[in-house]
């Protein structure tokens, strides 16, 4: 086996327990936490709000110290921390424990979720990198497919305190031991650039204030805002646009699915796709889903389309958002730029579905919230296509 599949197989294995372990699985024990801990759904649910938060505030180190060539520190640290958290989660009485716990493990996400991994592979192989990219969210996208009924399971079996020492074991056990092995003998950390000083590359500040990196971040916050709106409301949206009961559950379960193979198709094309031409018609596929589900009213047909349409165009958005920074800023710095991102990012994730709520209340129904994501998606479209033409030269 070539060594870099090797390498891709075991981090993309690592994604799946990640993803599954720390983000899909908080809804499911959401009923478990309130139950035992006597707390309302606002009081468990901001919990996960606070770990978004704290994941961004982390992400900005994170990207400078795997810049500086410690990402197997990184990683190795974020799985150690995620393990040791979801052990004490199995212990604690109280929300002040509750907190406490998830702050720490939305630091440990910033470590170990897609970001730092997809910034140590651009800097291992910063001439050659998409595939590798594309094939590495294969079984990330299968995360919610895998864990939701593997922890529901644990937590019908065992309830929710054993499932959490369950999942803790895998990060210890099989995440911990694919970082220290995988993520030996990176590349060396990229030296501090001087300023002023003739010949050098731009410095992180020059990089981080170009408007090719403005561009991209108002991209970024915009689509997160647009699809963590749209997860948190995907089942009373279809309900209230007409769909049937049981439609409206299996249509939202669909899309992980449509991710998975979108990535399957572009993996499969990727040579003969011109990545320009693919990052300006991607985003277009998030708001013609929006389209889709206006025009259709309570079609079950049109949610179909629209399940397609979203998950595909979701599923590929996310390589368009890991490789842009490297396409139109700089592949050297693209950790450490990345981590700039993440607070904005963090903050948008958090306020989408804050958003959308707050439409939803003040007309009685999802409308004119569907017509704000759609116009919202179109701007943060037409953002990443003005970031493609003040992009900056590449080395």
């Amino acid at each position: 086996m070539d060594p870099r599949t090797g390498w891709v197989a075991a981090m993309s294995l690592a994604q799946l327990v990640s993803w599954g372990s720390l983000y899909y699985t908080f809804s499911l024990l959401m009923p478990a936490l309130e139950a035992d801990l006597g707390l309302n759904r606002v009081e468990v649910s901001g919990a996960f709000s606070a770990a978004l938060l704290a994941g961004g505030v982390a992400g900005v180190q994170v990207g400078r110290w795997i810049d500086a060539g410690h990402g197997r520190a990184v990683m190795s640290g974020g799985s150690l921390l995620a393990g040791a958290m979801l052990l004490v989660l199995a212990r604690i009485e109280g929300v002040v424990g509750l907190y406490a716990v998830w702050i720490a493990i939305g630091a440990a996400t910033a470590a170990i979720l897609y970001e730092p991994a997809f910034a140590i592979l651009i800097r291992r192989w910063p001439d050659d990198y998409r595939r590798s990219l594309i094939a590495m969210t294969f079984l990330g996208g299968l995360a919610s497919t895998v864990f939701i009924p593997l922890s529901a399971w644990l937590i019908d079996a065992f309830g929710w305190r054993r499932a959490c020492e369950v999942l803790a074991g895998l990060h210890l056990l099989l995440c911990l031991p694919i970082h220290l092995t995988m993520l030996a003998g990176e590349p060396p950390g990229r030296a501090r650039t001087t300023a002023g000083a003739a010949g050098d590359a731009p410095t992180l500040r020059a990089l981080a204030t170009s408007p090719a990196f403005l561009l991209i971040t108002a991209f970024l916050v915009g689509f997160m805002a647009f699809t963590s709106a749209l997860s948190a409301h995907m089942v009373p949206l279809m309900r209230e646009r007409g769909v049937p009961a049981a439609w409206a559950v299996a249509i939202p379960a669909s899309i992980g699915a449509m991710q998975v193979l979108g990535r399957v198709v572009l993996f499969v094309f990727e040579g003969r796709i011109d990545p320009r031409r693919f990052d300006r018609l991607v985003p277009l596929l998030l708001p013609a889903a929006i389209a889709l589900l206006l025009a259709g009213g309570g079609s079950v047909v049109a949610a179909l389309a629209f399940a397609a349409c979203y998950g595909i165009g979701n599923g590929l958005i996310t390589i368009v958002k890991a490789t842009s920074i490297a396409q139109y800023v700089s592949r050297e710095r693209v950790a450490a730029l990345s981590g700039l991102q993440q607070p904005a990012a963090a903050l948008a994730r958090a306020a989408g579905p804050i958003l959308l709520a707050s439409l939803w209340s003040a007309t009685g129904d999802y409308g004119l919230g569907l017509w704000v994501l759609l116009g919202a998606g179109l701007v943060s479209a037409a953002l990443l296509r003005l970031a493609q033409a003040r992009a900056l030269p590449q080395p």
